[in-house]
């Protein structure tokens, strides 16, 4: 019987096709050449029999020509081998290297060095704007709002008796690499079979996910790891968080759908049961934030019912992060109808119990010259900027165009122009912060 021989660790490095050695061995003769000829520059003695067959070239060319030729072509051999161990560590082919190489070499390095920040909401909104800022920082934190039961989402939270995933996965979609095809992946809707009708893959998947794994948050992780996503998302709570409103006229609408079919003005927003617990890991995000972002999205159904949750209200209002609000373009029917920017604001402020939630607004500027007939139709129009108002709050105005352009007059966020605008906010105000301190 052969004994299985134990190999050290470090020894694996030699295991034969790694296709590592050959490339180490031509970086340590780069570093050879590149050492001889420094030690020529400080007139430093080499190996004797090296430098009689230098000795003889000097003859011919100047010493200092001499050495910076061969520290030249030793730092070029040292660079081919370098850039070859990576490409054979990282299983590169030869042809897309570059790309490949630089990409995994700035979101390793500068992503990686990127703002700490977090990114608070729910829906369409807030995947967009993670679709932006994952090209800013690595270093990002999505808190997504579980009070969704309609849909795919509401039937599988009633049936399985989990975190409504649908919001989970739009997050885990923008921030994914490759993030068509995971998108295109996970919003596959089945159209027939028992059971499996008007439900989405990626639901499905995160829903499977959380039965292997136990929770929701463990199930997020996994899918985190498995699509390689840039930064992580956290679901605010691990409580049945459902939504109820109270409306102007003395209604209380429960559910998260069924708060715009009411078609009245919202007085107040609660959740059943009234204390929900914050994820502790949503806590220590908020505490080591630079950045904190809210919005944009449905202000009543995504953004607010994240800060009904008191211990996350609470930590952001006395967080030293920069904090900024992306206000919606086009009002809500059923939710903001006739809001403007100053009545988005309020509602945050009563909500979250403290006008130190937000230092600033970020509004839309600019408009198409003719609106798509669809907005008047549905009752949508667009948020005015009522500025006396929004500077009683205390919070300061920041105005971008932050759409995309359309000939056919749609008003759609456009993910890097809002990302754009909300890091160069947040670049000015930490320069100004410098300054205030007299520092540089």
């Amino acid at each position: 019987m052969i004994k299985k021989i134990k190999m050290p660790k470090q020894a694996g490095w030699l295991i034969p096709g790694l296709q590592v050695k050959r490339w180490f061995a031509l970086i340590f003769a780069g570093t050879v050449l590149m050492t001889i000829g420094i030690l020529i520059l400080v007139d430093l003695q080499p190996i004797y029999n090296t430098m009689q067959f230098i000795s003889k070239i000097a003859t011919k060319i100047s010493t200092e020509w001499l050495a910076f030729g061969i520290v030249m072509f030793g730092a070029a051999i040292f660079f081919k081998g370098w850039q070859k161990t990576n490409l054979s560590i990282l299983d590169l082919e030869e042809d897309r290297n570059n790309d490949v190489l630089l990409e995994n070499l700035y979101r390793r390095r500068k992503l990686n060095r990127g703002p700490r920040i977090v990114a608070v909401g729910g829906g369409t909104g807030l995947s967009m704007l993670l679709s932006g800022v994952k090209n800013i920082t690595n270093n990002l934190t999505a808190i997504v709002s579980v009070g969704d039961d309609g849909g795919s989402s509401g039937r599988l939270r009633e049936e399985m008796g989990i975190l409504p995933p649908g919001d989970i996965r739009h997050c885990i979609t923008a921030l994914a690499d490759d993030e068509d095809l995971v998108n295109k992946l996970f919003k596959y809707r089945f159209n027939n079979g028992e059971g499996l009708e008007g439900h989405s893959f990626g639901n499905l998947f995160l829903t499977a996910l959380c039965e292997i794994t136990g929770s929701m948050v463990t199930a997020v992780k996994e899918s985190s790891n498995v699509l390689s996503i840039r930064g992580r998302v956290l679901p605010a709570t691990l409580d049945d968080m459902k939504l109820a409103a109270e409306m102007e006229d003395g209604r209380i609408i429960h559910g998260e759908s069924m708060i715009p079919e009411a078609h009245g003005k919202i007085k107040k927003l609660f959740t059943q049961p009234a204390n929900c617990k914050a994820l502790p890991e949503v806590i220590e995000a908020i505490r080591n934030a630079e950045l904190i972002i809210l919005g944009p999205g449905s202000l009543y159904t995504s953004v607010i019912p994240n800060l009904l949750i008191k211990e996350i209200a609470k930590e952001i209002a006395k967080s030293k992060a920069k904090k900024i609000y992306v206000c919606n373009i086009m009002t809500q029917p059923g939710e903001t109808d006739n809001y403007k920017v100053s009545d988005h604001l309020k509602a945050l402020i009563e909500h979250a119990g403290s006008n130190k939630i937000v230092d600033a607004v970020l509004v839309n500027d600019y408009l198409p010259d003719k609106l798509a007939d669809k907005y008047q139709k549905s009752g949508s129009y667009p948020v005015k900027l009522d500025i006396a108002e929004v500077k009683k709050l205390g919070v300061k105005i920041f105005a971008k165009k932050l759409i995309e352009d359309s000939k056919e007059g749609l008003v759609r966020h456009s993910s890097n122009r809002v990302a754009r605008a909300v890091y160069y906010w947040f670049r000015r105000q930490q320069k100004r912060q410098r300054n205030f301190w007299g520092l540089r």
